[in-house]
């Protein structure tokens, strides 16, 4: 009998779909639909390749970067209607560039949205004082895990590509931000640390987050660089995409994503992936979480 080629080409997940109390987290550096580009960089040819991708992980929690309005819809359809969403763009209207956070809604629901500049006014939509030429931002939530009863934070992220001075200052105020935060927190997104980087430096001061690559019980993949600029990943390569968290989140296993459908690439970035298990904390009134799908 003669074999569909295209279903022997069908990758596996890395996680895949989970169940509490346990999720799987994956973070994403998009890459903006731009006018000029090369063939493998063209969004028309990426998205399908993105939302194959999903439905392959169906990851409990998703931060994702570096994404214009019409690329976020697409995106939402991907998902589909079990997921909710939240971000917004880092220009003062709130268009442009965007960072969001994409959740299954069976799982987890937003309690708190907030949004932070990444400057020295971070109230202030658009605000830039950091030294970087654009304006850049984090998108914050408060979750509630409504299998378990417990409270999280998620922080997603994107720091400047050109200037190390607004990255270090982005990375003290993010540093700032979740060490004021009732644990367990998430960070998650593109630092645009390279080797030389002291970003992960300041992101580490103090215990307040860990990474979850270097944390991990199981390591799933190579430790591939995660900017491969649609190429065959890098092993050893510089890890900018990255998933942190707090000290007393367990880490089960952490990825690169280094998938290609039928050789090509969703993103100039790979795709980083943690399955982790939060500790409790519990709602203010001490009440649990409704059951969710078995």
């Amino acid at each position: 009998m003669k074999r569909n080629r295209e279903q022997d080409e069908v990758p596996s997940p890395l996680i895949g779909s989970v169940l509490a109390p346990v999720m799987h987290l994956m973070s994403l550096n998009v890459r903006r639909r731009v006018a000029v580009v090369r063939p493998a960089d063209r969004w028309s040819r990426r998205a399908p390749l993105l939302a194959r991708l999903l439905r392959l992980e169906r990851p409990t929690v998703l931060g994702i970067q570096e994404v214009l309005p019409d690329q976020a819809a697409d995106i939402r359809v991907a998902l589909g209607a079990g997921y909710e969403g939240f971000g917004t763009g880092r220009d003062a209207d709130r268009g442009g560039e965007r960072c969001e956070i994409h959740v299954d809604a069976e799982r987890l629901q937003f309690i708190d949205r907030r949004v932070h500049w990444l400057s020295d006014r971070p109230d202030v939509a658009g605000s830039r004082s950091f030294g970087n030429l654009l304006p850049r931002v984090a998108v914050h939530a408060e979750l509630e895990d409504l299998a378990l009863g417990t409270r999280f934070h998620v922080i997603v992220t994107h720091f400047d590509h050109l200037s190390e001075r607004s990255r270090r200052r982005s990375a003290r105020l993010v540093h700032r931000i979740a060490a004021g935060l009732d644990e367990p927190v998430i960070v998650m997104g593109d630092f645009n640390g390279g080797r030389r980087s002291k970003v992960f430096e300041e992101l580490f001061r103090g215990d307040v987050l860990v990474d979850s690559w270097a944390t991990s019980a199981r390591r799933l993949t190579p430790e591939w660089g995660t900017y491969s600029d649609y190429r065959a990943p890098v092993a050893g390569g510089p890890r900018i995409d990255r998933i942190l968290v707090s000290p007393s989140v367990r880490v089960e296993a952490a990825a690169v994503n280094a998938i290609r459908f039928d050789g090509s690439a969703v993103s100039d970035h790979e795709p980083v992936h943690a399955l982790v298990r939060c500790p409790e904390r519990s709602l203010p009134d001490g009440g649990i979480g409704r059951e969710v799908r078995s």
